[in-house]
């Protein structure tokens, strides 16, 4: 085919793209289907959002920078000021990525015994870490946070992941849109784990205005000792500001060990290799799908796969978990 030396021209929304700000691509992530693993709970169908498509690797680049340019116009984020925070890593990763393209420094909280992977992006961007007592999980880190900027508290902007309503509406304004445009408005049951729990809040009341009748189901660690990296097991937590226990069409626990296995099993049979609460995530949207299809339901499950594994492949787990699946059938 012969090629003009027009259509050799980039063309001016090529050359955009090529010089837009990285910021520009959290969001429309893609919603992705199984072709094993939701074969036995048909006709009902499960989808997932691929969140680690987003620039910093997880669902939390969304809420990160809902919270930054919130903090800006009302005039609390300034450039005399650090961002801090407590985090498990992800959120963490996201301010610091978006520190680094607006030019912000950043100060975060994290348990000692977050993975090397996490540590090394976040050391990558160029924020200042501070490590808490790993058995005190994100609420050590909090506690942490909250002591220094109160001697300090010019010194900071403090976007309290926990307990700020930018978190939950960024859910509710770019999120579940999302969802409901991808679905054609055929969601009719969402699932999503509990950490700061803004995913869950701020989709479940946008799929609520769309649609009344949709089913929403928390999803949270079965015990306070887990290995759900990023989730919390309510009872016996710090509860973040922003949860409302109420909206919650139902609750759903599940064991660090089956996430394990989902993971794997996302894996080996999808393709689809994703960290530990996305594999919690799956287990309890199947969960929902198997009750439905015993109920001689039909309908559309949609779960968060929150981030990829690839902050997670040097944790021990993934050797254990590999001789496990020796003896699966």
């Amino acid at each position: 085919m012969h090629v003009t030396a027009d259509s050799e021209q980039p063309s001016r929304q090529a050359a955009l793209r090529q010089t837009s700000s990285i910021l520009e691509l959290i969001g429309n992530t893609p919603l992705l289907s199984f072709k094993r693993i939701a074969k036995a709970v048909e006709p009902v169908q499960v989808f997932a959002k691929a969140e680690w498509q987003n620039p910093g690797g997880s669902v939390k680049d969304r809420a990160a920078l809902a919270m930054i340019l919130d903090g800006e116009r009302r005039g609390l984020l300034t450039r005399d000021k650090t961002i801090i925070d407590a985090t498990s890593g992800n959120t963490g990763i996201a301010y610091a990525m978006i520190a680094a393209e607006r030019g912000y420094r950043v100060k975060l909280a994290l348990p000692k015994n977050a993975s090397i992977e996490r540590k090394q992006s976040l050391l990558a961007y160029g924020a200042e870490l501070i490590y808490t007592d790993p058995t005190g999980g994100t609420d050590a880190a909090q506690k942490y946070v909250k002591a220094l900027v109160e001697e300090n508290p010019h010194r900071y902007f403090y976007p309290d992941q926990y307990n700020n309503d930018a978190n939950w509406k960024a859910h509710f304004e770019k999120t579940a849109p999302e969802i409901w445009r991808q679905t054609g408005g055929r969601v009719t049951h969402f699932v999503a784990g509990l950490g700061t729990s803004g995913t869950f809040m701020g989709v479940t009341r946008r799929l609520k205005k769309y649609r009344p009748d949709v089913q929403c189901f928390s999803m949270q660690p079965d015990g306070p000792l887990h290995g759900l990296e990023g989730l919390k097991h309510m009872p016996t937590a710090i509860v973040p500001g922003i949860y409302d226990p109420s909206i919650a069409d139902g609750e759903i626990a599940v064991a660090t060990e089956d996430a394990h296995r989902m993971v794997l099993r996302l894996a080996r049979d999808e393709g689809y290799l994703v960290g530990v609460s996305s594999g919690a995530n799956m287990v309890a949207a199947m969960n929902i799908a198997a009750r439905m299809k015993t109920n001689s339901q039909e309908g559309v499950v949609v779960t968060i796969f929150c981030d990829s594994a690839a902050k997670y492949l040097s944790e021990s787990f993934w050797q254990d978990i590999n001789s496990e699946a020796e003896n699966w059938p």
